[in-house]
């Protein structure tokens, strides 16, 4: 399936653990459901103009949810890390502090 880049990386994710991994050039998007690792390096690259070192994926399981007497489950998704080369960074996540 051929994905424009911007619809390769959906948003970055926001949590402790994504910052803290940012000081050793790893960063942590959320990805379309049907994107691979090839794509998700090349949309990288393309659109933040930095070198990838490594990619990896994570299925983010479906939890279940209840309101009251209402059961529900909350949707999965589909997680990228994100490694860059030496020398590389990202702006977007350099003004947060953790």
């Amino acid at each position: 399936m051929s994905l424009h880049p911007n619809q390769v990386l959906l948003a970055p994710v926001v949590s402790e653990k994504s910052y803290s991994l940012i000081t050793d050039r790893k960063y942590t998007f959320r990805v379309h459901e049907d994107a691979h690792k090839t794509q998700i390096r090349q949309a990288v690259e393309q659109l933040f103009e930095v070198e990838v070192q490594s990619v990896n994926i994570v299925k983010v399981q479906s939890k279940p949810k209840r309101r009251g007497a209402t059961r529900g489950r909350r949707p999965g998704w589909k997680k990228a890390i994100v490694q860059l080369k030496a020398g590389h960074e990202i702006e977007i996540f350099e003004g947060a502090t953790v």
